[in-house]
């Protein structure tokens, strides 16, 4: 994964934060929605620290 698309999945996860929040202030939340919108944004952050750990062991190599 590239910088690039780091920057993506971070967009992305802030973006399913604010959708999450906006969805809880709601009268009658759907809370089926939030906890679909809460594991995708799991998800995400799982493949940010995949790759920060990925990008940190081949930055050990090379150093």
């Amino acid at each position: 994964m590239t910088d690039r698309y780091l920057n993506y999945l971070s967009r992305e996860h802030a973006r399913l934060e604010h959708e999450i929040r906006l969805e809880s202030k709601r009268p009658r939340p759907d809370e089926v929605l939030i906890a679909r919108l809460k594991k995708l944004k799991l998800a995400l952050k799982d493949q940010m620290q995949s790759w920060a750990s990925d990008h940190a062991s081949s930055d050990r190599l090379t150093a």
